[in-house]
């Protein structure tokens, strides 16, 4: 007799909610079982959240039930929270537990390391900022013992580190999860299931951010949908997840051997030759030079010795812990603040902007339509005599209908950021900073972001804890460690991750030089002296010329052998296709092209240690 499935721990059966006028959730009926752990995606104001509160009893339908089961201990964390003012953090989470109960926990010392090791223990939480009480939220959550976990935006206020290890805790945890965030590398390392919230329905798809995508697209070719951009979108993110550069050997793995097909005539993610069909202003060869930097405050060396190039197309991604110093690395480099030695110089062509994080300037009664008139009403395309009206430019930053006469004042924060972005580009600038551009945006809207970023042919400068954006819109990654260096890492995230956790030091000054030449000449050490200010530090040691020749060869070697595997990767995928109804051939030819991805990553980690050694 076959076994019965264990019940879910929470079931909406035909649930319907709404506020006003607005029906968010339309006879909803899902579940969540034992070892689930559910993302939740969905643009905002689509009811994700409120999603999450029914199925934590913190809000009831309009119709319909939630049942749960009996006994079932659930921890929910909101997007506000419940905190006594008046206690201290440590009373907060551990309540009245000494400290040497919760220090031999090898799980409450990594959660109060990870989470709270910047906090003072004995601060009163009235006295904390808003992303010291979300985190000093979670880190007690996350000490309770639950069958079941509803997370409402965690990663908030989280840096990468915190996010990377957030990950591992969870998928470690027993019990099931449910999270809604717009952390979409979060999403593909802890989910096993995606809900999209969508019109008031709620579809459920396998896997985590990757494999939605993926199944998303699918679905829609199949059955033919009239969202013709809305696809292309998908089609491109698809685009991108696959053709990383051979340097990134962290690429999401999910069905690639069907992304392959769908994806067979897609242009490249950033085509280099279509970006002028948009009109910016000119830029010359020379937009921001660094040489020998050095900034302090008080007694700490923000930068030291620091010599940096941006060059034009440039795309760079900057880390660091928060207090590094990246955004006085940005305010030197661009001259809103003077270096106490060295020079910076700034390109003759040059036009900044930066995305802020409000619109407070901008008059809230005015409509989106008037407001982008009266700014500008037409905008010439680069290279074309053709112009775009202004509800044309609405129109491809996603306002169609009756957005064009919604308010300001009414417009979410998604919204909002999209409007202050085409008001940006209305300037025609071409150096775009962007110190931490995704908050507040869904994932539909980041991604039309990420799109539009793609055909923008300025120089891009990215700060932000959003590690999928990061990796998405940037080509190089740079770091900002605290020890007053600016370091290159091929090995982009991944390579700032290990480094943190080894502690490693921070030894190369590097320059991003300009495209694709700036990876190679990305091999600069810093020359001077000290932060310490005693003895010159020693010149560094003459290259290994035949060595570095050896290690240029070996990389010659490993890019043909890469080639040879695309092609026969292509070749495979044609035969799939030829044998779409044989399921034993079927079988064999996905056993191959498995084998073959296996190769082609060994052959990556190689190509990855070559470059390092040429570089060296």
């Amino acid at each position: 007799m076959a076994a019965t499935p264990a019940p879910n721990l929470v079931n909406l059966e035909a649930v319907s909610k709404g506020f006003g006028t607005r029906l968010l959730l339309d006879k909803v009926s899902l579940g969540v079982g034992r070892g689930d752990r559910v993302g939740v995606v969905g643009r905002n104001g689509d009811g994700k959240s409120t999603l999450l509160q029914l199925l934590a009893r913190r809000e009831e339908p309009d119709d319909g039930r939630v049942t749960q089961n009996r006994d079932l201990r659930l921890g929910y964390l909101g997007q506000s929270d419940d905190l006594d003012p008046n206690l201290t953090v440590s009373q907060a989470v551990l309540g009245d537990a000494e400290t040497y109960t919760w220090a031999a926990d090898p799980r409450a010392r990594s959660v109060m390391e990870h989470l709270l090791g910047e906090i003072d223990h004995e601060a009163l939480i009235g006295t904390l900022s808003g992303g010291e009480r979300r985190r000093t939220s979670l880190a007690r959550l996350l000490l309770t013992d639950v069958d079941l976990l509803v997370l409402d935006e965690p990663t908030n206020h989280l840096d990468i580190e915190a996010v990377n290890w957030l990950a591992a805790h969870v998928v470690d945890r027993a019990g099931a999860l449910i999270v809604v965030t717009h952390d979409r590398w979060f999403l593909d390392a802890v989910c096993t299931q995606t809900w999209e919230v969508q019109g008031g329905r709620v579809s459920s798809y396998d896997g985590g951010y990757a494999a939605y995508v993926l199944a998303k697209a699918e679905r829609s070719r199949s059955e033919q949908v009239s969202e013709a951009k809305r696809q292309n979108l998908l089609k491109k993110e698809l685009a991108w997840l696959r053709r990383g550069a051979p340097a990134r050997t962290s690429k999401p793995k999910f069905r690639i051997d069907a992304a392959n097909a769908l994806i067979e005539n897609e242009p490249a993610p950033r085509d280099k030759l279509a970006l002028s069909k948009l009109a910016t202003s000119r830029l010359g060869k020379d937009v921001y030079d660094a040489e020998n930097v050095t900034l302090k405050f008080g007694d700490r060396v923000m930068l030291d010795h620091v010599t940096f190039r941006l060059g034009p197309a440039d795309r760079i991604g900057l880390l660091g812990p928060n207090g590094a110093g990246k955004t006085t690395f940005l305010k030197v480099l661009t001259g809103q603040l003077a270096p106490d030695a060295g020079l910076v110089k700034q390109g003759k062509t040059v036009r900044i902007a930066n995305l802020s994080q409000t619109l407070d300037e901008v008059d809230g009664m005015k409509t989106v339509l008037a407001h982008i008139t009266d700014i500008k009403r037409t905008a010439a395309l680069a290279g074309h005599s053709g112009e775009l009206t202004s509800s044309q430019l609405l129109e491809r930053f996603g306002f169609t209908g009756d957005k064009l006469t919604t308010r300001i004042s009414d417009l979410s924060g998604g919204e909002r950021r999209r409007l202050q972005l085409l008001r940006i580009l209305l300037d025609e600038p071409n150096v775009l900073i962007l110190d931490e551009p995704t908050n507040d945006l869904d994932v539909e809207t980041l991604t039309v972001l990420e799109d539009f970023l793609d055909s923008w042919p300025g120089v891009v400068v990215v700060v932000t804890h959003d590690r999928y954006f990061l990796e998405r819109v940037s080509d190089m990654v740079y770091a900002i460690m605290g020890d007053g260096k600016v370091r290159h890492l091929p090995r982009g995230v991944e390579q700032y991750l290990d480094e943190l956790e080894t502690g490693a030091p921070g030894r190369r000054v590097v320059s991003s030089g300009g495209g694709v030449a700036g990876a190679a000449a990305a091999s600069e050490m810093s020359v001077g002296t000290s932060s310490a200010g005693t003895s010159s530090a020693p010149a560094p040691a003459p290259v290994d010329a035949a060595a570095a020749r050896a290690a240029k060869k070996e990389l010659n070697r490993l890019e043909r052998q890469l080639s040879k595997l695309a092609d026969t990767e292509k070749k495979l995928h044609d035969q799939l296709a030829a044998h779409a109804s044989d399921y034993g051939r079927l079988a064999e030819l996905d056993t191959e092209l498995r084998k073959l991805n296996e190769e082609r990553e060994e052959l990556e980690s190689a190509w990855l240690e070559a470059a390092e050694r040429a570089e060296s």
